[in-house]
């Protein structure tokens, strides 16, 4: 009960701290919104009235203060931008966002984990060094130029999906899939990179454990010694690098949604940004924010679950 009252309170802290950072770093950046809604060549007067209006008026502290009570009851204010409330345009986006989010990470696991396994069973073989070898190359690309050969690759010569024809879940999500399947995998192969490796050397050390030559002597063979053994020590350090993945998974959509035109809130983050849209920029990082921390969390409670010896403080 300790713990969980602890982790309440760094989750709470970690989003307030959050929410500064974004708030003060959105008031370094040069630019006024109202300049970009009006144009240069708008008279004083209407000037005077929309900085009024956006509460630009007002000190960051008044402004920040203001928006914190807001959000904290749910309200999240109005898009500069688009004029409408950012509740209602982050509705419409989150479930792609979060789709391809979750399509990603089950990718990267399905991909790493038997290849980070079956890699360090054949540890010095050539299978083992093609692994190494493929998954540096992932390893070593950034998703959004992945994300633009795949475009090229699985799009314009295989014609496995329109580059650009995205279609929306509610409208046919046979087709929906299909296209963010090409997305989702840019993401998740590097990701998945980084797993395997990590994995495989997780992997050989507990091969080398005293546990595992008592296991061979006592005749078990090598498939119960790996996966009924091996595989659930070796995914402990996995688990926790998977909660640092979800974090890199959202950072690459935000990307990745660019690239294959995908209107969810990395589209939406992106161009809110550029029109200095303060309201709808903090609340997609809160959320992105709050995500990544539940994950982790949630992370945490996985990695007792698997070993109730380990006592997350």
């Amino acid at each position: 009960m300790r713990y969980l009252v602890r982790r309440l309170f760094t989750l709470v802290l970690t989003l307030f701290l959050v929410s500064l950072f974004t708030f003060a770093a959105f008031n370094v950046i040069p630019g006024d919104p109202v300049s970009l809604i009006l144009g240069t060549e708008a008279s004083a007067d209407r000037v005077v009235v929309l900085r009024t209006h956006l509460g630009l008026d007002q000190s960051p502290g008044q402004r920040y203060l203001s928006w914190l009570s807001l959000f904290a009851r749910g309200d999240f204010g109005t898009s500069i931008k688009y004029s409408t409330p950012v509740r209602g345009l982050i509705a419409g986006r989150l479930p792609v966002t979060l789709f391809l989010a979750l399509l990603s990470f089950v990718l990267t696991a399905v991909i790493s984990i038997p290849l980070g396994v079956y890699s360090a069973r054949k540890r010095g073989s050539i299978q083992d060094r093609a692994i190494g070898a493929t998954m540096m190359v992932f390893l070593s690309m950034p998703n959004f130029f992945l994300g633009i050969v795949f475009v090229w690759l699985f799009g314009l010569v295989l014609k496995l999906f329109t580059p650009g024809g995205y279609v929306d879940y509610s409208t046919d999500f046979t087709r929906f899939f299909g296209y963010i399947f090409f997305p989702a995998l840019a993401i998740a192969l590097p990701n998945a990179a980084v797993v395997v490796k990590f994995l495989r050397g997780s992997a050989i050390g507990e091969l080398r454990s005293d546990y595992v030559r008592t296991a061979r002597a006592k005749g078990a063979s090598e498939d119960r010694v790996l996966y009924g053994h091996v595989l659930k020590n070796a995914m402990i350090p996995v688990i926790a690098l998977f909660g640092m993945i979800v974090a890199e998974i959202f950072s690459g959509s935000i990307i990745i949604e660019q690239v294959f035109s995908i209107p969810g809130i990395g589209r939406l983050l992106i161009s809110s940004i550029t029109s200095r849209d303060f309201p709808m920029v903090e609340t997609l990082v809160m959320y992105i924010s709050l995500i990544v921390v539940l994950a982790n969390f949630a992370v945490d409670i996985v990695i007792q679950l698997v070993d109730p010896r380990i006592k997350v403080r």
